[in-house]
């Protein structure tokens, strides 16, 4: 919806306006700035998704001019939150949900935060009380950084524009390489720049208008279930999440892969409304369409619920053609190459829509991934692992279950940290990264946490936002609704370990003879790498630069990154994934050092 930019400190006006010119993309409708007093400035950039009018723009001030708000995101329950302002008095100029959040937070202070649903991330001034609250959401679906300098704090809801206000002009911080390379993402918590971190999630920051005397706090998740959920209430929750998600004054358009999570999604928007939407479904050539069939499932699910459906073609040539461009809006580095294609779909889908849904999250929350298979496989049968991995045999098994068998460590929570890692992870990172695995238990339910707030915050969300700001559209993820986040935290381990597979979404497909979907062989969302790197001309765009980066970097690097840095041709097995990972490293390096 926008980007935000905040400055404590004395610092001249021209920073804040350069930060605000540097998230430009973010908020194409409107952008502004205001000085709150002389230690305070916010700037936003507005896109325009609910309450057209200008009385919604940001920096937005209550009536009285005593408190003020710049924010991100989108509030799905703001009507309940306006209903409880009415009784207490309030008015409103707006149909906005930014007017019903000023004067919630103005009311309600740092304990309004907890009542917030939907995705966010926020600074909002007190000028009556000298405070200042700064939030960003549980799920992390909207972005937030920040840097400190000689006692002046940045915000913004990417690096650069930090990168632009700084004085001391922060370097590239090398310790990142080793998360990259293992992880596909910086160290969760920092960033690539030195000095720059990423504001954590589900996590409320007070202080004074100066910024001092800072308090933090956690923004929980709050849920009213009594008891284990069951399959009903999980497609109730998903009903209203879909309604709420796809509700706004701008067009709305859905990604369609063909697979569980988009289909379910339009599934359920069409049988509640009957309006066809826009769709948006990645297309390769036809050589490689029997491998990656999403335009073929996306086909046949059309023939049942119809949509306004736009085939994006995708060649090595049009990659290449957008490369420049796409590295250029690529805030941070994320290994993965769903971002080119996320980024291409999305400047496709821009054309005609503001909003684009997507199905990130299903896999999080109900176990969608091979890992979580292997995972539950080593769960009840830990000695056959350990056998298996003891006995050598794992060479000979396929890549990905290769994978799996050599992830196999002493403790289930080192284990499961290997088997989500792209590749097994030195001993010593290894051991560095446990203390953010989640410790309520060593089963399912802390493997699911770790990829929520691991894997999906770092790699799935940054993609999304990043692809869709870069071309000036919200991305919304009905799945991370507060309270289907809620639900599959209320789950007890049994039945995580029940529902593996995506069990209650394949339900739902099946109930709509839709289970040609459900049954579908899990594909993830990407490139098809392997097949073009068998072409000479592939080889030689993307190996050069890895060597070039090599040879200026590779100092830095941990030996297995620098191994198949210094020859990219000898990859085997999965190793494709990490060339891929390694050029768009190089390409990025080449741009912002």
């Amino acid at each position: 919806m926008c980007g935000i930019n905040i400055i404590i400190g004395k610092d001249p006006e021209n920073r804040i306006q350069s930060m605000m010119a540097a998230t430009a993309h973010r908020g194409p409708d409107h952008s502004a700035h205001c000085q709150v007093n002389n230690q305070l400035h916010f700037a936003a950039n507005r896109l325009k998704i609910l309450d057209l009018s200008d009385a919604s723009n940001q920096p937005l001030w209550t009536e009285r001019k005593d408190a003020v708000l710049v924010w991100n995101g989108a509030i799905y329950n703001y009507q309940d939150l306006r209903n409880q302002l009415l009784n207490w008095g309030y008015s409103f100029r707006t149909n906005s949900d930014s007017e019903v959040l000023l004067y919630w937070l103005k009311h309600q202070g740092k304990e309004g935060v907890q009542s917030l649903k939907g995705m966010f991330a926020l600074a909002f001034a007190d000028l009556e009380k000298n405070s200042l609250i700064i939030a960003r959401d549980p799920s992390g679906e909207k972005p937030l950084y920040y840097s400190e300098e000689n006692g002046n704090w940045f915000f913004s809801s990417e690096c650069k524009p930090i990168v632009f206000a700084l004085k001391q002009k922060p370097t590239i911080d090398t310790g990142q390489f080793p998360y990259f390379f293992f992880l596909r993402h910086a160290h969760p918590g920092q960033s690539f720049f030195k000095g720059i971190q990423q504001f954590p999630t589900g996590t409320c920051w007070t202080m004074d208008l100066e910024g001092n005397n800072r308090k933090e706090f956690a923004c929980s998740l709050h849920t009213d279930l009594q008891k284990t959920p069951e399959y009903s209430k999980f497609e109730d929750l998903l009903k209203d999440a879909v309604l709420k998600n796809f509700h706004a004054e701008r067009p709305v358009g859905s990604m369609l892969s063909g697979g569980a999570d988009s289909s379910l999604l339009y599934a359920l928007w069409y049988e509640e409304t009957m309006v066809q939407l826009p769709t948006f479904t990645v297309c390769f050539e036809e050589k490689f369409q029997k491998k990656y069939s999403d335009p073929l499932f996306a086909k046949r699910f059309g023939k049942k619920y119809p949509s306004f459906n736009h085939p994006v073609e995708i060649t090595f040539q049009k990659i290449q053609d957008n490369w420049k461009k796409y590295i250029q809006s690529l805030d941070q580095p994320i290994g993965d190459s769903a971002g080119i294609l996320t980024w291409m779909l999305a400047q496709e889908a821009s054309k005609q829509v503001k909003v684009l849904i997507s199905g990130a999250g299903a896999d999080e929350l109900f176990g969608g991934y091979n890992r979580h298979k292997a995972y539950l496989s080593y769960h009840q049968h830990p000695k056959f692992w350990h056998f298996l991995k003891n006995s050598g045999i794992a060479k000979f098994l396929p890549a990905n279950w290769e994978k799996m068998v050599k992830s196999i460590e002493d403790s289930p929570s080192l284990t499961y940290i290997q088997m989500a890692a792209l590749e097994n992870l030195p001993k010593g990172l290894l051991e560095e990264l446990q203390y953010l695995y989640p410790r309520k238990m060593n089963g399912i339910k802390s493997a699911l946490d770790w990829d929520r707030t691991i894997y999906l915050v770092n790699d799935i969300l940054k993609i999304h936002d990043n692809a869709c700001m870069a071309h000036g559209i919200e991305g919304r993820a009905p799945y991370l609704d507060t309270e289907l986040i809620a639900l599959s935290q209320h789950l007890n381990e049994e039945k995580h370990r029940e529902l593996i597979g995506k069990q209650w979404i394949k339900a739902s497909l099946e109930k709509r003879n839709l289970d040609f979907v459900g049954k579908r062989k899990k594909l993830g969302f990407g490139l098809p790498l392997k097949e073009w790197l068998s072409d000479r001309n592939f080889r030689h765009w993307v190996f050069e630069p890895i060597q070039k980066m090599e040879k200026e970097w590779g100092g830095f690097f941990p030996q297995e990154m620098r191994n198949l840095a210094l020859n990219p041709a000898k990859a085997e097995g999965r190793e494709f994934l990490q060339v891929w990972n390694l050029f768009l490293l190089a390409s990025w390096l080449k741009e912002n050092q």
